[in-house]
């Protein structure tokens, strides 16, 4: 049974045109949380939601609430592995009392989606995109269909592929105590993925 599911998404050039489009809206939502999380050194997502939802729904009203959220929730999952991960050189303990460094999300940054941003039924994904939903059929075989009936989804993540085109990357309960720290683009869990780029300007 997969604890991780990674399936290539068929794509017109409308399709991919659009899948860009989103992807670039996330990487400002993420760009704009960024400044607030290095100023407060607050990542837990709870806080940050709090802190910065609605001003981003006023300065965002293209994306969608439940985008915006997932958006904080990426920033306080990225910002979790360079600010606390042990082997970080921009570990808090290791700053000090200097400034943290910033984090910059580029354009090909992974989204996320949840439950209310993506659906799955007899194999149609229908997915949030900035201008209405967009669905596509999946090739799923039999021990992927059980997966999602047998076990708990914990992320759906939208990538774009080094080749072109975009994947979706299901992971379901059991891989979380292997990826705790593991974050999309990086290899390792202590690695920098190549989306985020790390300003320190101490």
């Amino acid at each position: 049974m997969p604890t991780q599911l990674s399936l290539r998404l068929d794509t017109s050039p409308e399709q991919q045109a659009r899948l860009l489009a989103l992807q670039a809206a996330f990487a400002r939502l993420c760009n704009a949380l960024a400044p607030v999380v290095r100023a407060t050194r607050c990542w837990n997502r709870v806080a940050l939601h709090h802190m910065t939802y609605k001003s981003l729904r006023e300065q965002f009203p293209e994306i969608g609430s439940q985008m915006v959220c997932n958006a904080i929730y990426s920033v306080c999952r990225t910002s979790r592995l360079v600010y606390q991960h042990p082997k970080s050189p921009f570990n808090v303990a290791r700053m000090g009392e200097r400034p943290l460094p910033l984090l910059r999300f580029a354009d090909n940054c992974p989204v996320y989606f949840d439950r209310h941003t993506l659906s799955l039924k007899a194999g149609q994904v229908s997915m949030y995109t900035l201008d209405g939903r967009m669905r596509f059929q999946l090739a799923l075989r039999p021990e992927d269909e059980q997966a999602f009936h047998e076990q708990k989804l914990r992320e759906i993540v939208l990538s774009r592929r080094a080749g072109g085109g975009f994947e979706l990357t299901f992971w379901f309960a059991e891989a979380e105590a292997g990826r705790a720290a593991a974050v999309p683009g990086a290899d390792a869990a202590d690695e920098i993925p190549e989306y985020l780029m790390v300003e320190d300007t101490a």
